[in-house]
Order: C-alpha cells, then sequence, then structure tokens
C-alpha cells in the first residue's frame, strides 16, 4: 500500500513540476534589441507626429512585445496608437505584416514620468537579424522633454499625424535617434535562450561605424554568436551611451547610475561585457571637471561595486580593456598621464582576477609598432574610435567558449 502512494504521489508531483516548468518557459522574455534611453532635444514637431523607429534584432522568436519609456519626461506621455512590424527599406513596411500593439487590451497609453510600460505580448514569429518598425503615433500634447536614444545610427522617421498603419510614412523627416523606445523582447523557442549585455560608451555605441549597416562591435559579436551553434541561443544588447562615463554623469547617468535600468532590469540577462572609463580618464585633461584628479583606483572601485551587484543576481562580468588613443606624435605632455592611466588600468582588468573573465580588445585593434595607438586600418581617423574594420576585429577577439 505504501508502494503505491509513494509512485502516485511522485507521478503526481513530476506530472505537476513538468507543467510548471513548460508554464515558466511560455512566459520566458529574452531581450533581443535595447538602447540606453537618454534626455534629447528634438528640432522636429512630435506632438500629433507618427515616430518610427527601426531595430535590428538579435534574436528570434514565436512572440514579441516591447518598452517603451518616458524616462527623462516630466509629464505624462500619451500614445494614442502603435505598431509593429517587419521593416523594409527607408523604413517602409513589409506587406501585412504590421500588428497593433497594445496596452492592457487597449490601444493607447499614458505614460508616467519617469516610468516606461511593456506591450502586451503579439504573437509574431521573428528571425535573428530581421529589422523590426515600431510606430507610434503621440498625439498633441505638451512634450517638453523627449526620452531617446541620440546618435544611434539608425535612420528613424517621424511624420505628422497618425501613420502608424501606413507602409510609407509621406513628408517624413529622418533622425538617426531612436525615440520613446527602449528595448524589443522575444518569447524564444530555446528554453536557454539569454542576453549578453554590452555596457560601455561611443566605442560600445558605435560612433563612426557605417549608417544602417549594423557594423558596432555587439553587432559583429551578435553574429559570431548566432554562427557557433553553441551559442546561438544568446542575443546582444547595445548598451552604450556616446560620452558616458562611470563615476559622474556626462551625456546622460553614470555607469554607476544606470547600471540597475540598463543591464540588472534586461530580461534574460546572463553575461555583461564592461567596457567603460575612457571619458573619464579623458577628463583629466580638463582642469574645471570634477574628475581632474582621477586615480585607476576610483576607477577599479566602481568597476568592483557593478561586478559585486551583478553577481547578486547571478550575472557574469567579463571585463573589457581600454582601447589606445591619441596620435602617434601627441605634443600636449597630460597625454602621457592620459595612457599612463589606460595602462594601469588595462593590468588592473588582466591580471586582478575581479572579473569572471578578460576580453583584450586593446591588444586586438592595437598597432604592434606602435602600441599606444589604433592599427591605422582600424582607426576611424580621429585616433580614438574604430572605423567597421576595427569594430569587427574587436567582436573577432572575443573568446565564446567564456559563455556557458
Amino acid at each position: 500500500m505504501k508502494k503505491g502512494l509513494l509512485f502516485w504521489t511522485a507521478l503526481f508531483l513530476s506530472v505537476n513540476c513538468a507543467c510548471f516548468a513548460a508554464d515558466r518557459q511560455k512566459d520566458k522574455w529574452v531581450g533581443s534589441w535595447a538602447a540606453s534611453p537618454l534626455p534629447m532635444h528634438l528640432r522636429e514637431r512630435i506632438a500629433d507626429s507618427t515616430i518610427r523607429d527601426v531595430v535590428h534584432l538579435t534574436l528570434g522568436g514565436s512572440a514579441v512585445r516591447v518598452t517603451l519609456t518616458n524616462q527623462f519626461g516630466t509629464a505624462p506621455l500619451r500614445v494614442d496608437t502603435a505598431s509593429i512590424g517587419l521593416a523594409g527599406n527607408s523604413g517602409e513596411l513589409q506587406t501585412d505584416s504590421n500588428r497593433q500593439l497594445m496596452f492592457n487590451h487597449k490601444l493607447s497609453v499614458t505614460i508616467p514620468a519617469g516610468a516606461y510600460v511593456l506591450s502586451d505580448p503579439i504573437p509574431m514569429p521573428v528571425a535573428a537579424f530581421s529589422d523590426l518598425a515600431v510606430s507610434l503615433y503621440l498625439p498633441r500634447q505638451t512634450i517638453a522633454d523627449p526620452t531617446c536614444h541620440p546618435y544611434g545610427l539608425s535612420t528613424n522617421y517621424i511624420a505628422a499625424g497618425n501613420q502608424t498603419a501606413k507602409s510609407h510614412l509621406q513628408d517624413a523627416q529622418s533622425i538617426i535617434s531612436w525615440c520613446f523606445l527602449q528595448g524589443v523582447e522575444v518569447r524564444p523557442d530555446d528554453r536557454d535562450a539569454a542576453a549578453v549585455v554590452t555596457l560601455g560608451d561611443s566605442i560600445t555605441d558605435g560612433a563612426h561605424s557605417t549608417l544602417d549597416a549594423n557594423r558596432r562591435y555587439p553587432d559583429y559579436f551578435a553574429l559570431r554568436l548566432h554562427e557557433n551553434r553553441k551559442t546561438a541561443h544568446l542575443s546582444v544588447l547595445n548598451e552604450g551611451i556616446s560620452g558616458g562615463r562611470v563615476l559622474f554623469d556626462g551625456h546622460g547617468p553614470s555607469a554607476l547610475a544606470r547600471f540597475d535600468r540598463d543591464v540588472l532590469a534586461q530580461p534574460g540577462v546572463r553575461y555583461v561585457i564592461y567596457l567603460e572609463g575612457i571619458n573619464d580618464i579623458g577628463q583629466i585633461l580638463r582642469p574645471t571637471s570634477p574628475e581632474s584628479t582621477l586615480t585607476v583606483d576610483d576607477l577599479i572601485f566602481a568597476a568592483k561595486q557593478m561586478i559585486a551587484r551583478a553577481h547578486i543576481h547571478g550575472v557574469k562580468v567579463f571585463g573589457a580593456t581600454l582601447l589606445p588613443a591619441g596620435a602617434k606624435a601627441e605634443p600636449n605632455p597630460a597625454w602621457v598621464k592620459v595612457r599612463a592611466m589606460i595602462d594601469r588600468y588595462n593590468d588592473w582588468v588582466r591580471t586582478s582576477d575581479s572579473f569572471d573573465g578578460v576580453i583584450d580588445f586593446n591588444k586586438a585593434v592595437a598597432d604592434p609598432q606602435a602600441p599606444q595607438i589604433i592599427l591605422p586600418a582600424y582607426d576611424s581617423g580621429d585616433h580614438v574610435h574604430p572605423n567597421d574594420a576595427g569594430y569587427k576585429a574587436m567582436a573577432d577577439c572575443i573568446d565564446l567558449s567564456i559563455f556557458r
């Protein structure tokens, strides 16, 4: 009798555990595209206008949902209608692909100041590296503080009136910023699907890469992950901010301030590539900057803080070395100090064992004959940012075996 009872109890528990696991998988979401929101002034009229953001996914799935943001707004933001579809050339929608977005089963949504909202899920199969167009109609209202991601290096569009259902926006103006859109998530087919967040500054953001070509280092990295069977279940979320710093707000919040929002809150995040600090070090060239007396220990302390916060959530952090900076013959003696700080910080990244792994971007793009500068073939021309080939070299140097 006892054996029979134990058998039926075990069977009941196994069936219920299997159902619970299936329900959890059904509710699993992983970020497929993201951008860090920032305050931005727009010259274009945005009230009574349609904004169409075009985004490039890094992971496919059977359903999608989006995150709209009013992070830096000082008043509630009303979105009357929103839609999502497959993007074609010049932001046009592919035939019969447009789907209405809903929010709590309603067509419109009001986003409180400083907040963001998730749309309802839409059954919409999408493939990795699809281009999606998210169209938002903002009715007449005062929008004094738009939330966007500047310098997105992706052509997006603003057109008068409600044109969310139109394939081709009439009389649209183009911008290279994503506005009011913070992320796109997918319901993945692979139960092991997860996200890698690339946290950094303009080098992560892709400054000086080719417009609309998806040639930032995170883009090349996402392609490498997808081509490798053991890592094809991973997405890449680019959380770079051009001009961003670690310790102080500059072009947006500091890395310390935005770490929880831009990293730990990302759906499905499992790994972080941390490439930060060059803009902080650059501040020592400005005597009036609060970071004019910055030390490498300051940057190390901040990095350790974020590593500890990530580990609390079971997220691994891979430290990346800073790239070389400056021309071959810098007459300014301060550059000697800048380069010395870069070298000391990179030595710590490589040898401290503070990170869960190390990615040596510096070595990947440095000129072997003059290691303190970027190899000319990888230099965009400003001696700080790589060109497309340099960004690819960065992605190619990443050891994919660390993502396990």
